[in-house]
């Protein structure tokens, strides 16, 4: 097993680094080997998204590459793991018959005895929603530091929103038992882990599916009980629906100083008629009462949204409400897209489709107004001094590191790779929309 080795490519969430980082951890232990070279790999393992059409092209993009390579020597071996998978795994598997392993996000857990089959025995493994869905009971092991980890609370999504793909791929809403995630959190935090980002569909939810002895115990205690762990210096959460952000979350957040205060709070829509098609659950008066409650619980808070323009039937008064929406709230930062048609959702039936070219006008529009929002906001903070966790070299600029703020800036500075995974002060000495720079103290 010494000269087995596997390559990971994760497309999309957060909830696929960790699925990746988890899988590392179980095929690190099983005596495989990690490179980086694809053609070095026995394995090529790609972590995929269904969330919009655009990740899934990209992955079938790749996959069309290997055809010529697999004809000549039968390799490389793929494992398609994910949402992909278990949207249309047995059908890319026909078309690629490279794809040795295709398994959901309820199955990753059946891929590495099947990848050692693969490779043994020469077989092929496609499983389906008809096979027991198992996990990974390992440590995650992240490819580039220890600092940072994550951790998956809840897997699948209730909400059933018209135009998400997550229930149908994912499953339904099942919070993880409450001890698994402690201990799991404590064996990220002996391994050097001082920040963890606690992860799902829907955090706000978690808990509301227990019952008997767990009835009752909510994500806000989740929250308390990770926060209480020794040698954890940081801890965030995302993401969160509005419907389900409840007092007792801000209160929870409040009395633990390191809960970072930062909230990722999706709108997606300013339009009250627009949100019920969406079957949202919130109307917009409903929204801003939410964030303006935040906002007075936590002064200090980075509150981040999402936005989806040209959702079907939305009208050009419908999406001005949107603009508006956002310069009314003035988010320190939105996630934004136009509307992606997928397959087997509510929103995909409709008739009355906005055309690409409206909907990408009306992209670039939004995206234009929170630019200069993020700017504004941003250049205030020129002067002031954040506590900075240095991540990883910046992309860009020699001798640059990147971190974070406990409120989610971005933030360069020009410091030795040493610093990684370190906390700094720093002064903020320059501005972007989407980054700060600073000086270490």
């Amino acid at each position: 097993m010494s000269g087995k080795y596997f390559s990971i490519r994760v497309i999309g969430c957060q909830m696929n680094v960790y699925d990746g980082d988890k899988l590392r951890g179980e095929l690190l232990a099983r005596g495989w080997k990690e490179t980086g070279d694809g053609d070095r790999a026995d394995f090529l393992i790609f972590l995929t998204c269904s969330v919009r059409d655009k990740a899934e092209q990209k992955v079938l993009s790749e996959l069309g590459k290997f055809r010529r390579k697999w004809e000549r020597a039968r390799r490389p071996n793929v494992a398609l793991l994910g949402c992909m998978a278990a949207r249309i795994g047995a059908e890319a598997a026909g078309k690629f018959p490279w794809i040795r392993v295709a398994a959901g996000p309820s199955h990753i857990g059946l891929a590495p005895d099947a990848m050692d089959d693969v490779i043994e025995n020469g077989s092929r493994h496609i499983f389906t929603d008809k096979n027991t869905a198992a996990g990974l009971s390992c440590l995650p092991k992240t490819a580039r530091n220890t600092h940072k980890a994550y951790i998956t609370i809840a897997n699948g999504c209730d909400q059933y929103c018209a135009y998400c793909i997550v229930p149908y791929v994912r499953g339904r809403f099942a919070s993880r038992a409450p001890e698994d995630i402690m201990r799991e959190a404590r064996g990220l935090v002996r391994g050097g882990a001082v920040e963890i980002t606690l992860l799902g569909q829907n955090v706000d939810a978690y808990g509301k599916d227990f019952a008997g002895d767990l009835a009752g115990y909510t994500f806000a205690a989740l929250l308390s009980d990770v926060a209480s762990i020794d040698g954890l210096m940081r801890l965030r959460f995302t993401t969160s629906h509005p419907s389900d952000f409840t007092d007792d979350i801000l209160e929870a957040m409040g009395s633990n100083p390191n809960v970072c205060r930062w909230v990722n709070l999706p709108v997606q829509a300013g339009s009250d008629k627009v949100l019920r098609e969406m079957n949202r659950g919130y109307t917009i008066s409903e929204y801003i009462s939410l964030v303006t409650r935040i906002r007075n619980s936590l002064p200090d808070v980075g509150l981040t949204s999402g936005l989806i323009v040209g959702f079907p039937g939305e009208t050009e008064e419908e999406f001005e409400q949107s603009a508006a929406l956002l310069e009314k709230l003035r988010f320190d930062l939105v996630h934004t897209a136009a509307y992606s048609k997928r397959e087997g959702t509510p929103a995909s039936r409709r008739a009355d489709q906005v055309p690409g070219e409206e909907r990408a006008r009306r992209l670039v529009k939004v995206n234009g107004i929170q630019t200069e929002i993020s700017r504004q906001i941003n250049s205030a903070l020129v002067g002031k001094v954040f506590q900075v966790l240095l991540d990883e070299r910046a992309p860009k600029g020699k001798d640059l590191l990147q971190g974070r703020t406990a409120s989610d800036k971005v933030v360069l500075v020009k410091a030795p790779p040493a610093l990684t995974g370190t906390f700094q002060n720093a002064r903020i000495t320059g501005y972007g929309p989407w980054c700060l720079e600073g000086e270490l103290l």
